[in-house]
């Protein structure tokens, strides 16, 4: 009798289980058509060609979708799985590397990067100061941007077809032949040292290391070259090593040669401006390649480990990754308004908004993306597009995606 009893239960257990694991599904199931549907009406607006999404939390992907096309005039829809240069998220594998680096004992935070370099790097105006490793982390070593990261950066890939493509973005000459490729240590060198022919006086600001946040992608990648320096693997090969390989981002890569290519979207200025392929110099600032559905299990890395559940870090390096390393005299201005700007505080290539979300932003010719999870809630968003940011209506719709992916509170 006791077994009925305990059989009965159990298949009463069993059903109810069965039931609540059903209606969740259904559950689940309602949210995503919604926020499906959601998206296509906001893409009605067509400031964007194409678009992917993702929303994850400590457990996996709780949502990815592609809307859209990756290709116009071929009507090659935008999916999960397209890829495309995802713009200065990039950088924040520059910061997991940094660290991996530190774990391995090949550099520390605090060295000056003349330790590494083949070459002296000095700001004019600070001829005495150290700029350290951690400055160039949290955008505080004085070095900017120069006229020249944008007209020597950008190359065109080669054997690509350019007819009815723009080669100029905006008004800039951007996009410069194969031929004309510099080695990353060559461009540094270049922008960076007072004899570099690339030099110029914007190539540092008017203070001490340390003292002013001042955003620059010259110096992200220099973070870039120096642990290809200390670590003796090129950055590409150590990030595929330490950050690709274990967390399955199998579609993501660094260079044309490394991704599968015919998954690649066609790039817009605008919806009707068709723009080239290209590749930067100084990739590791932003011409990491990555689809929606890869950049979401690394989204959901960032979660575990700020929650102290990471597996690329160790819980002290994730700590220090995730430490605000800023304040306020940091900034001359700060945006306290936005509450996905990275820019209101930082920690090792990551940024924090004044709302307290925690990612990173991205931009660069047919690239507009963002990435943010809430510390609070854990859950992270991501959206990549293929079409620039032109005008106040591409800015309202960017946000609106953004704001559909907000219907997602579990």
């Amino acid at each position: 009798m006791h077994k009925i009893i305990a059989i009965s239960s159990i298949i009463i257990y069993t059903l109810s289980y069965s039931t609540a694991i059903a209606q969740y599904a259904k559950v689940k199931n309602l949210i995503n058509d919604s926020i499906t549907v959601s998206l296509n009406e906001v893409y009605k607006q067509k400031q964007f060609n194409g678009f992917s999404v993702a929303i994850v939390n400590e457990k996996g992907v709780v949502y990815q979708q592609g809307i859209g096309y990756a290709n116009v005039v071929k009507k090659k829809k935008y999916t999960a799985n397209t890829i495309q240069n995802i713009g200065s998220i990039s950088k924040t594998l520059i910061g997991i590397a940094l660290l991996k680096a530190q774990e391995l004992g090949k550099l520390k935070l605090d060295d000056d990067i003349n330790t590494y370099l083949p070459f002296k790097i000095q700001n004019p105006f600070a001829p005495n100061a150290k700029i350290t490793l951690l400055n160039l982390a949290t955008h505080t070593s004085t070095i900017a941007d120069n006229e020249y990261y944008l007209k020597r950066n950008y190359i065109l890939k080669p054997h690509q077809n350019l007819k009815n493509k723009r080669v100029n973005f905006g008004d800039e000459q951007i996009f410069n032949k194969y031929d004309s490729i510099l080695p990353m240590k060559d461009f540094l060198q270049n922008v960076l040292t007072t004899n570099g022919k690339w030099f110029t006086k914007q190539s540092f600001i008017e203070h001490q290391p340390g003292e002013i946040y001042e955003y620059t992608n010259v110096g992200a990648t220099l973070a870039a070259y120096i642990i290809e320096l200390a670590t003796n693997e090129p950055f590409d090969v150590f990030t595929q090593k330490y950050i690709l390989n274990p967390l399955k981002m199998n579609a993501s890569g660094w260079k044309f040669s490394t991704v599968k290519y015919a998954n690649y979207s066609q790039l817009y200025q605008t919806p009707d401006t068709v723009l080239p392929h290209y590749f930067l110099i100084t990739y590791p600032d932003g011409n990491f390649i990555s689809s929606a559905n890869d950049m979401a299990k690394y989204l959901t890395e960032l979660i575990k480990g700020h929650n102290g559940n990471g597996i690329l870090l160790t819980k002290e390096s994730y700590t220090q990754f995730y430490k605000q390393q800023l304040t306020a005299s940091n900034f001359i201005k700060r945006n306290e308004k936005n509450p996905y700007n990275d820019g209101y505080n930082a920690g090792i290539f990551i940024g924090f908004s004044a709302a307290g979300n925690i990612g990173h932003t991205g931009g660069d010719p047919g690239v507009s993306t963002m990435l943010f999870f809430n510390p609070t809630t854990k859950i992270g968003r991501l959206l990549i597009t293929n079409t620039n940011i032109m005008n106040k209506a591409g800015n309202k719709q960017f946000f609106a995606i953004w704001d559909v992916l907000d219907k997602y509170k579990q």
